[in-house]
């Protein structure tokens, strides 16, 4: 599921992070190349690789700047 088709399914707790919509329709994942959804994690709003990408990771957003550097992310399981 996209990002786009994710916000219309449902609002959730995330919020985009001040970013225009067409610039998560070109995000990816640096490393795996996934597409990235916005989630809530344990540090607040960030940007996690689609089920399936190996690794899978999540990115941080931070002032409204997504952080795509693979040391920045954690590993989700």
């Amino acid at each position: 599921m996209t990002l786009r088709n994710r916000r219309e399914a449902s609002p959730g707790p995330a919020e985009q992070p001040g970013l225009p919509e067409w610039v998560f329709d070109v995000l990816r994942c640096p490393v795996s190349g996934a597409e990235l959804e916005l989630s809530d994690g344990p540090q607040g709003v960030e940007l996690v690789a689609a089920e399936g990408a190996d690794p899978r990771l999540a990115y941080p957003v931070r002032d409204g700047i997504p952080v795509l550097l693979e040391h920045e992310a954690r590993q989700i399981d």
